[in-house]
């Protein structure tokens, strides 16, 4: 067994990978001149002798952070990138955009490309990384940091993100409070914290004011517009449709607004709206959007102050960080008319 305080060096990879020393020094920058056997024969040394590249000196790594989404469509995305190159500005960092298509994991053409980049660390909103690739980032001593993360971030791994929980029960405690029982919501994909979170505040909510969940009234979707005119309009179109609708993200509320729209009824008099996210777009809506606002832009700004800490080798004490939300009422929710 090789002594804890021993460092393994890239000789040592080199070696018992059965290649040479440049060899293990391409696959480590991510150059593509290697075949893919020789890759993953020195990803596997690399993974199993616990190689870890010494941490750099801002001055020797690219002055830039690697922040990857999911995917980017609205300006809840925006919000997110506002804050993390306000942060990387006031450190003197530049920022790189990537997108995952809409999948939970990055492309293995993406991680290649980052290694080859050497930034400073990777910040990834609502994705996460394989286990393989998040060895593969922390054997080049490149730090990341999950923003609102859609699986329970590994952990090892710092995140950021906002109280799903308390947002979800804010919302639906509104409108039992204004006297709504007949009371649906739209979820957002289950396989995410968020999704999970805010669906079951509802339950919670519901439950405690003892009303019960009709799940005829339950939809499970996703945290986009497209969403919300489908499930809206499903709900609507039920022989006892719901009074209010608590919808999964503000993309959803305005699906619903369009399905509403479609079927005749008016919104607040006919149906009480709720959206998540606190999007600024949100107050040009007719009428304007009650939603529980996300600490977006601040999301973004700490995730960028976590990874530049973890880039000097600096730890944390709290690897998980969970910001507050805030209710916004405006005009979208009133006491059902009937």
């Amino acid at each position: 067994m090789r002594p804890p305080s021993t460092r393994v060096t890239i000789v040592a990879v080199a070696d018992a990978a059965g290649v040479s020393v440049p060899t293990v020094s391409k696959v480590l920058n991510g150059r593509s001149d290697v075949s893919a056997d020789t890759r993953e024969r020195v990803e596997e040394v690399i993974r199993r002798l616990g190689y870890q590249r010494r941490p750099r000196k801002h001055a020797s790594a690219s002055p830039v952070i690697d922040l990857v989404f999911s995917q980017i469509e609205s300006l809840w995305a925006v919000e997110l990138i506002r804050g993390v190159q306000d942060e990387a500005q006031r450190r003197g960092a530049g920022v790189v955009i990537s997108e995952c298509g809409g999948q939970r994991h990055p492309r293995q053409e993406w991680l290649e490309s980052v290694l080859e980049r050497k930034p400073l660390g990777v910040v990834l909103v609502f994705s996460d990384l394989t286990g393989e690739q998040r060895a593969q980032l922390e054997s080049r001593s490149i730090p990341h940091v999950v923003v609102d993360p859609a699986g329970d971030p590994h952990g090892s791994t710092p995140s950021i993100g906002s109280s799903h929980f308390v947002g979800g029960r804010l919302a639906t405690q509104h409108l039992i409070e204004l006297g709504h029982r007949r009371i649906a919501a739209i979820s957002g994909r289950m396989d995410t914290i968020a999704g999970r979170s805010r669906l079951a505040a509802f339950r919670d909510a519901m439950t405690e004011a003892g009303i019960g969940v009709d799940e005829e009234l339950v939809r499970h979707g996703a945290f986009t517009t497209a969403s919300g005119l489908e499930h809206g309009t499903a709900l609507l179109s039920l022989p006892s449709p719901p009074t209010a609708i608590v919808a999964g993200s503000d993309l959803q509320a305005i699906g619903v607004y369009q399905a509403a729209a479609q079927t005749g009824v008016r919104i607040p008099r006919d149906l009480s709206v709720v959206g998540y996210d606190g999007l600024e777009s949100t107050k040009w809506l007719t009428p304007q959007l009650t939603t529980v606002r996300q600490p977006l832009r601040q999301m973004g700004e700490i995730a960028t102050a976590m990874v530049l800490r973890a880039a000097r080798g600096e730890t944390s004490d709290a690897p998980g960080v969970e910001l507050a939300v805030s209710f916004v009422e405006r005009e979208s929710t009133a006491p059902p008319s009937h």
